[in-house]
């Protein structure tokens, strides 16, 4: 097995008192660390310090500069500006000069091979060898040493495509253990699983940091991180804005630091009334959707903006693809137009009147090389066909009205549509389900990737179209975009409903808050 000794003793498994490894030895020391990228100021003069035994939760929005400060601990870039010590030595020389110094980092996606034995994924690139070949008895036992080290009860002969997700982000976890870091970051490891999966990773991150290793958690949940991190850093703009004590600070506090003056933004004033005494476009019920949603159900009108809000995996992604039929549905109903639908599949949901566009635009929603015009109909060949071919000329009519109705920029309908900004190719994912007479929209993330002037012009042709009697599903990762289109906001954590705001309520700070923490 690898040496263990850049890290203190294991916990003492006899009915000794276990004794505390946190000491004032600091793993990472970081001064005045900048960045920027072709143009962007990513990460500005940030200032961290973390300790032996310590579990520092990162935390803040998404471009706050969390990943970037990741990637300059870990190797993979090198600060503009600043300097990088880990255990008192300067990091240097990339990736493999961080390994060296005892940095080990788990992304947020998953990188085992499914084929392989847990065993082998945990010394992948590393297999131990006797005699030439590879040493599979020694390369168990090591493996069953770094699982019987964390509690875990994971069969290391068992292929890693057999076990739950859960149980996969654990080998990874396993996998940068073994390696005896000094600094472990792990980067959202607990957004894709489910509520009752969690707990199991939070206990193998405590006791990864009880033997000694210092521990840099992300993630967005506050619940989540009270559980697991002593202390937080809180970073917003690029900037390292305070560390806090956990125990002497509220979430109340944590959110006003996360987001700064974007608590204070106002909702658009413009919103028009709401009929909800009239029968709603789309009722959801029950909804149950494994492993991710459990019991989920939510009312939208005509002429309604509805937010469906919550953090990496929360379930709302998992909700809107069981509604438009692409995933099964475990229990639950869905009503449309106040009529029960008996088999949620995605060609009856279009039937229905019911379009989605995916949070990934460019590997589910376009077809690159087909031009705008095609784009624009592939929902609905009728209108342009006449019998069995396809009109040109009705093609060309539908998509030049869509296209000007939406405000696409592009020179020609028929350019590509890989050619187009990624807001004008968003902007044409939507169009498509206008063209094919939609009454509900239900948006997965409509505005990632776009500028912020795009994703004006996205949020005034969604207000537009609810103005126009369509009912809409907002969802978005970036929760201060909500307050901005949204006439309600329905709150979903773990998998259920948590809460919901209206009107005045709704506001960034609140619906962070309601996200983020529990009740």
């Amino acid at each position: 097995m690898a040496s263990r000794d850049r890290r203190a003793p294991s916990v003492p498994t006899t009915e000794e008192e276990p004794v505390s490894t946190t000491t004032d030895t600091i793993v990472a020391d970081v001064r005045g660390l900048t960045k920027h990228y072709a143009g962007v100021q990513a990460l500005t003069d940030a200032d961290v310090t973390i300790h032996t035994g310590e579990v520092r939760a990162l935390l803040g929005r998404n471009g706050a500069g969390k990943s970037t400060l990741i990637r300059l601990l870990a190797g993979v870039e090198t600060p503009d500006a600043g300097a990088v010590r880990i255990a008192g030595e300067q990091l240097d020389g990339g990736v493999r000069r961080a390994a060296e110094l005892g940095v080990e980092t788990v992304h947020q996606e998953l990188s085992l091979v499914p084929q392989l034995t847990v065993a082998e994924n945990m010394f992948l690139g590393a297999w131990p060898r006797s005699g030439g070949r590879v040493d599979y008895a020694q390369m168990a036992r090591s493996a069953r040493e770094v699982l019987h080290e964390l509690g875990l009860a994971i069969d290391v002969h068992t292929t890693v495509g057999q076990l739950s997700i859960a149980e996969q982000q654990l080998v990874e976890i396993c996998r940068a253990v073994r390696r005896s870091p000094r600094l472990l970051i792990l980067d959202e490891p607990t957004s894709a699983l489910a509520a009752g999966e969690v707990a199991v990773v939070l206990r193998t991150v405590r006791r990864i940091a009880e033997t000694g290793v210092a521990v840099i958690y992300v993630s967005h949940r506050l619940d989540e991180i009270r559980q697991v991190a002593t202390s937080a850093t809180v970073m917003r703009d690029g900037r390292v804005v305070e560390t806090v004590d956990l125990e002497d600070v509220s979430t109340a506090r944590v959110v006003e630091l996360m987001l700064g003056d974007a608590a204070q933004e106002q909702r658009r004033p413009d919103l028009r009334p709401i009929d909800r005494t009239a029968e709603p476009l789309l009722s959801v019920r029950d909804l149950v959707v494994a492993p991710k949603v459990e019991d989920v159900g939510f009312d939208v009108y005509a002429g309604e903006v509805l937010g469906l809000a919550g953090l990496m995996g929360s379930g709302r992604s998992e909700t809107l693809r069981a509604v438009a039929g692409f995933d099964p549905i475990g229990a639950g109903e869905v009503h449309v137009a106040g009529r029960r639908v008996g088999s949620v599949t995605a060609r009856g949901m279009k039937r229905l009147g019911i379009g989605m566009t995916p949070e990934d635009r460019k590997s589910s929603a376009i077809v690159p090389l087909l031009g705008v015009d095609e784009n624009l109909v592939l929902a609905d060949y009728r209108q342009v066909s006449s019998g069995p071919t396809i009109s040109w000329n009705r093609l060309r009519q539908a998509a030049r009205g869509l296209i000007d109705r939406l405000s696409i920029s592009t020179a020609r309908s028929s350019t590509p549509i890989v050619n187009l900004s990624g807001g004008n190719q968003q902007k044409a994912v939507i169009g498509r389900w206008l063209h094919a007479g939609s009454r509900v929209l239900l948006l997965d993330e409509p505005t990632r990737g776009v500028d912020v002037q795009a994703k004006d012009e996205i949020y005034r042709l969604i207000r537009q179209l609810a103005d126009e009697g369509a009912a809409v599903v907002f969802v978005s990762g970036e929760l201060e975009e909500l307050p901005l289109v949204c006439d309600r906001v329905v709150v979903m954590r773990h998998g259920r409903v948590a809460g919901e705001l209206t009107g005045d309520e709704i506001t960034t700070d609140a619906v962070v808050a309601a996200a983020m923490t529990t009740d």
